[in-house]
């Protein structure tokens, strides 16, 4: 069983109440929100690690293709309620994320067309940057009523 501290989160961040069964099975993500600063965040634990004892290079990848979105759903509220399928997603990984560390991410729009959404992200392990992402999404069809991004 993992302990609190395995889920502890820094001040000003909350569970993210949204994204799915998905996020639900691998995080709990977390979201601080304060005006235009977005910020995601995951307490890394031993479900999250490859045989090394580090944050494992898929779960990394899945952890920016939902900082993405995510965030340019909270920074821009015409693609607010949007679903933003992923049609490319670029990792490039630069530090290892250990067991316990605290994952945190930021992104930005970098273009909206008519119909697709360039983006990118910077993600830190306990303030060490170990992952840069871009990605091209998919404007898609809006979120059904009752169902939250």
């Amino acid at each position: 069983m993992e302990s609190e501290i395995e889920h502890a989160a820094p001040a000003g961040f909350h569970p993210l109440v949204a994204g799915g069964e998905f996020i639900r099975v691998n995080g709990p993500l977390y979201l601080r929100h304060e005006g235009a600063d977005v910020r995601f965040g995951l307490r890394v634990a031993a479900r999250h690690c490859n045989p090394m004892g580090v944050l494992h290079g898929g779960m990394t990848a899945s952890f920016c293709d939902m900082l993405i979105p995510l965030s340019v759903h909270r920074k821009h509220p015409e693609l607010g309620r949007r679903f933003l399928p992923t049609i490319s997603l670029q990792v490039d990984y630069l530090a290892p994320a250990p067991l316990g560390c605290w994952l945190e991410g930021t992104a930005e729009l970098l273009r909206a067309t008519r119909t697709l959404v360039f983006a990118q992200g910077l993600v830190t392990a306990d303030g060490v940057p170990c992952a840069r992402a871009s990605g091209v999404f998919k404007i898609g069809p809006e979120f059904p009523d009752g169902l939250e991004p």
